[in-house]
């Protein structure tokens, strides 16, 4: 039996969420039916989410722990390093100046050339989100 099966939210309820050892949030649930909550959250609350997930880099707004397309590698992903708090860009994929204007075509479908992949970057400890062998692995 699953976890979830045992612990049925009921309307009314308090659900607490925690960002690491110091950040712990609580909220009222509004609503509780099946799969669906909807929980009520303050301006201090909505606040703290939309810095946990938007940050501004360089003097641009950038969408945190979202991989998008890259410039200097193939893709990047814009992260907050948890020791300086600072948002950090992390480029990684095949690229840079031996991939110009060359393609380099992923097999991801193939189940020997993924297993080869993942053993070989060692994806089973990827390592912290700032670093590209974590997103990598997490792509593959």
């Amino acid at each position: 039996m699953r976890l979830e099966q045992l612990i049925q939210p009921q309307t009314g309820d308090r659900l607490s969420f925690e960002f690491g050892e110091d950040l712990q949030i609580e909220t009222p649930i509004l609503f509780a039916e099946d799969d669906n909550i909807v929980v009520g959250a303050d301006e201090k609350t909505f606040d703290l989410f939309s810095k946990l997930t938007d940050a501004e880099y360089r003097g641009r707004k950038v969408k945190l722990g979202k991989p998008t397309r890259g410039d200097v590698k193939k893709f990047k992903v814009y992260v907050r390093d948890p020791k300086t708090g600072n948002v950090k860009k992390v480029n990684f994929g095949h690229g840079g100046t031996s991939a110009k204007r060359k393609t380099m075509r992923i097999r991801k479908s193939n189940p020997a050339r993924r297993k080869s992949f993942r053993a070989r970057h060692n994806c089973d400890n990827p390592g912290p989100r700032t670093k590209a062998r974590y997103w990598s692995c997490r792509n593959w």
